[in-house]
């Protein structure tokens, strides 16, 4: 077995539960041949030791011999796969239909027509209630076989019902594929490019999503999957543009898509929570404080109704979408100081790589935990976050917050007062941007600022704040150089300069002193 299946094996046996492996020694007991001894020999030895040593087993279990090893792992990883899919057939109903089709494949090979088609009838409706029609095209395609193989008195209208029941599946399947397409493809936009920042950009987005959405798709005829991924392709469409209001209404809708079919939060659980986490994106970027409240209490109510009947995978989501908003929470209520002490459980998680999170996602956090600890007044702190993405070796993923992350660094060691090093690194993020064509004018001003820092006359800095200030102030409504803002609230930073206080509190202030009603969503 090679080296990566042998990882896949232990990490397999390393995240069953106590009653998962209680099941499968159940399981295992049900046979009682050599071979099967050995296998469960190898998964004791797993699970009973902190780390895989081939040597110590050979030595400890002299009746697994090395040139068994392989076919042992292998049938010790397909058993435990087995087991686990019966123990899934009850709450995961794909799974069960996809027993029934292969009960139908059984009955039919023993020459049990009508015995089939009963059990093929079963699955393709239980697919159909569930709006899996993938799995239902499945159960129709063989079903259509047997109709030809078992001749009945109504075969002409059989053909006919089945012929309707065909095109109507294809048709839905088609507009899911191509929806699921674009959804998957405008999302990998997001996180190679993140938000647009000129008008080029904006433009390819715009021909790229009009030229891929299929023309003739109707939301009213879609299933429950087709307009999943409608609202997912319009979520990602509009947040890449920054048309936050347009963002909130369709992440809206993908919310009230589960509210409409209850049973999908059982099942789909994970898509859920991303609808609910969309929500709050949208709220967060859109600086509805209101709004952004009560969905997250929604999302914490979710997980406290259901957390005990998550997957590992819903569990991972759930954390993921709740710590993304915790430290959003942060920024909307600039509760740095205290927010930061909150962070602990995360920032172990992320060392630990507890959850396996992936690129993108490490370093979206990386940012945001910066930031808190930016906004509580702990540079070093910050700096510590944004050393892990700048020396992250990782090329094309959220060039943005790999761009924004090196000047958030400059900002913090000026404030910790690294004049030299300052001087070194300008002109190392300048070719950085300038290779990643991240440079725009906000950048400009502030590589401009941070350049002359070294000799400017500390007489004379809060007047030099005030010249950078009143520069960057009128980007801020600019559609492309906004975006500079959604990373880090520079304006906020100046004023705590000018004013001698906490940015914090001028984070704060401003927050109190903000229109609830100022973006229309």
């Amino acid at each position: 077995m090679p080296k990566q299946q042998t990882d896949f094996l232990i990490d397999l046996i390393s995240r069953l539960t106590k009653a998962e492996k209680r099941s499968f020694r159940l399981f295992a007991n049900r046979q009682n041949s050599n071979d099967e001894k050995l296998f469960m020999i190898l998964f004791d030895f797993i699970d009973g030791n902190d780390a895989y040593n081939e040597e110590e087993l050979l030595r400890k279990y002299p009746q697994v011999r090395k040139v068994q090893l392989s076919n042992i792992k292998a049938n010790l990883y397909k058993q435990l796969l087995t087991n686990l899919r019966l123990l899934s057939r009850n709450t995961q109903e794909d799974i069960n239909t996809r027993e029934l089709i292969d009960f139908a494949k059984i009955l039919h090979s023993k020459g049990m027509y009508r015995a089939s088609l009963d059990v093929l009838y079963k699955a393709k409706n239980q697919a159909m209630s569930k709006d899996e029609y993938s799995l239902a095209y499945v159960a129709l395609e063989f079903e259509r076989q047997l109709e030809n193989q078992y001749i009945t008195g109504s075969m002409a209208e059989k053909a006919e019902e089945i012929e309707i029941e065909s095109r109507a599946l294809t048709k839905q399947l088609v507009f899911n594929d191509e929806l699921a397409n674009l959804s998957l493809r405008l999302y990998g936009l997001y996180l190679k490019y993140g938000y647009v920042k000129d008008k080029r950009d904006a433009l390819y987005i715009k021909e790229f999503f009009n030229s891929h959405m299929p023309s003739d798709v109707n939301e009213k005829e879609l299933n429950f999957y087709g307009k999943m991924y409608l609202y997912q392709s319009y979520v990602w469409y509009y947040n890449m543009m920054q048309d936050f209001a347009n963002n909130y209404k369709f992440s809206h809708k993908w919310v009230e898509l589960f509210e409409s079919y209850p049973d999908k939060r059982l099942s789909e659980t994970s898509s859920y929570i991303k609808a609910l986490h969309n929500v709050l994106s949208a709220t967060f970027m859109a600086d509805r404080v209101d709004k952004f409240l009560f969905n997250y209490q929604k999302l914490l109510d979710f997980g406290a109704d259901n957390q005990s009947r998550f997957s590992q995978n819903d569990e991972s989501v759930y954390a993921l979408v709740n710590y993304i908003h915790r430290l959003n929470h942060i920024f909307m209520t600039g509760e740095y100081r205290t927010g930061v002490t909150q962070l602990h459980d995360l920032e172990k998680s992320l060392e630990t790589h507890l959850y396996g999170w992936d690129v993108n996602r490490t370093i979206v956090f990386y940012y945001k935990i910066a930031c808190a600890y930016f906004g509580a007044d702990n540079h070093s702190k910050a700096v510590d976050y944004l050393n892990k993405i700048i020396n992250m070796p990782v090329a094309d993923v959220r060039n943005d917050i790999q761009c924004f992350a090196r000047i958030l660094n400059l900002i913090a060691h000026y404030e910790l007062g690294n004049k030299l090093l300052i001087s070194y690194q300008v002109k190392s993020v300048f070719r950085f941007l300038s290779k990643m064509e991240e440079m725009q004018s906000v950048q400009r001003e502030i590589f401009t600022f941070l350049r002359k820092t070294p000799s400017m006359i500390p007489d004379k800095l809060k007047t030099e704040f005030k010249v950078l200030r009143s520069k960057l102030v009128k980007y801020q409504d600019d559609p492309y150089e906004k975006r500079a803002f959604l990373y880090l609230d520079i304006i906020a930073w100046l004023d705590s300069k000018i004013k001698g206080i906490p940015i914090e509190t001028v984070i704060q202030n401003n927050i109190k002193n903000a229109s609830l009603t100022k973006t229309g969503i």
